[in-house]
């Protein structure tokens, strides 16, 4: 039986697809599973118990990565599963900047007592007629699973897109519109685009990429979308630049005190993913993500470990066995089943940076005495008996 705690309320039809073999405790230490959504993890004691962290979405920072990885936790998250919301959300943020459309809803509530509204309306239009995005330039930053979506969406309404990634996967580069142009140089999205939306990760290396320098080389009047994270963006560069007219509008999912109410700043309060599908699909794969790794030891989508999959174990047992990444660990291992007297009948090996996960199927069921020196070797973080 294993025990799955919630930090977050998760969709219930995510927690549908447990079996009789899981039990939903409130207690976490107990827990050898944790499903999350925003909870942040990082001042949480991690029990001893614990297995797997899945986060029913795409963004971790959360979660202490380093802190699981060393002990042998694996981080899941939903990569994909909301990327039909974000993108329909984005796709609204490029008309809610290209019309005027929340000025005229404004202007109609405020002139609500105006008896001859239709009239005064007529008049009043211009002032938020706006333009449409038809023939217009965007420019794709980040072409992962939301980014592809909403580069081929732009290609059905009429829109020049330009895409860049330099990390593109070959499941995006599939999915991704021929009529896409894929840049290698960010710049020639700054130079060329009217709107700019971004959907890449928050990393050392993109906090803050939306800043003075980058805004000076981007056309005047342009659009710039942020519903990936808003520390992308130098929100203070940003206020400098609709104050001056270079940016028209920046559209936001993030509210925060330095966009909230600001000129030329459209800021939503993190729709993006809020969706009832989004919801639900992300539970759904975080809680299946999870069930394959506790029952099958397999990894798929996760944020801190390979991806490794040997299916359902067929023989007597399998072990897992967490570990850094450096040479002659799979010798030490095999060296102390074979010593034991223990035949591996299937094996495989993956790293990631710093850490590894090595898989082995053997003939007979892994003793506690095994499990005891392979857990003595050093640079081992945890061993795992996933069956026998």
């Amino acid at each position: 039986m294993y025990k799955i705690n919630c930090l977050n309320p998760i969709s219930k039809v995510g927690l549908n697809n447990l079996t009789a073999d899981y039990q939903l405790t409130e207690n976490v230490n107990e827990a050898e599973g944790v499903l999350v959504r925003s909870a942040s993890m990082h001042e949480m004691e991690l029990p001893d118990s614990l297995l797997a962290v899945a986060r029913a979405g795409a963004g971790v920072n959360n979660i202490p990565l380093d802190k699981c990885a060393e002990k042998g936790i694996v981080v899941f998250n939903t990569p994909g599963a909301n990327a039909n919301g974000v993108k329909e959300l984005v796709v609204a943020g490029m008309l809610l900047a290209a019309r005027d459309i929340v000025g005229g809803i404004e202007w109609v509530k405020s002139a609500k007592e105006d008896a001859n509204i239709a009239k005064t309306a007529e008049k009043e239009k211009k002032n938020f007629a706006g333009t449409e995005i038809l023939g217009k330039k965007l420019g794709v930053i980040g072409l992962g699973a939301i980014g592809v979506k909403v580069a081929n969406t732009a290609i059905s309404l009429g829109m020049e897109v330009y895409g860049y990634d330099p990390y593109v996967s070959v499941d995006a580069a599939w999915n991704l519109s021929r009529s896409v142009k894929h840049v290698i140089n960010v710049e020639d999205i700054y130079a060329e685009c009217d709107y700019i939306t971004i959907h890449v990760p928050l990393l050392d290396s993109t906090k803050g990429m939306i800043n003075k320098d980058a805004i000076a080389k981007m056309k005047d009047g342009v659009v710039i979308l942020n519903f990936a994270r808003d520390l992308l963006a130098n929100e203070a560069d940003v206020l400098e630049a609709l104050e001056s007219g270079k940016v028209a509008r920046y559209v936001s999912d993030f509210p925060n005190p330095v966009t909230a109410g600001a000129k030329g700043c459209i800021v939503i309060p993190h729709l993006g993913a809020s969706t009832e599908e989004s919801e639900d699909n992300c539970a759904i794969m975080a809680v299946k993500e999870m069930m394959d790794y506790l029952e099958n030891g397999n990894i798929k989508n996760s944020v801190n470990y390979p991806a490794c999959d040997m299916g359902v174990c067929a023989n007597a047992g399998r072990v897992a066995i967490f570990h850094k990444n450096i040479a002659n660990m799979i010798t030490k291992f095999t060296a102390e089943f074979g010593e034991k007297g223990i035949n591996i009948s299937d094996m495989t090996n993956k790293s990631r940076g710093e850490v590894a996960y090595t898989m082995l199927d053997v003939e007979s069921a892994p003793t506690a005495e095994m499990v005891e020196a392979l857990e003595k070797i050093e640079g081992v973080f945890r061993v795992r008996v996933v069956k026998g």
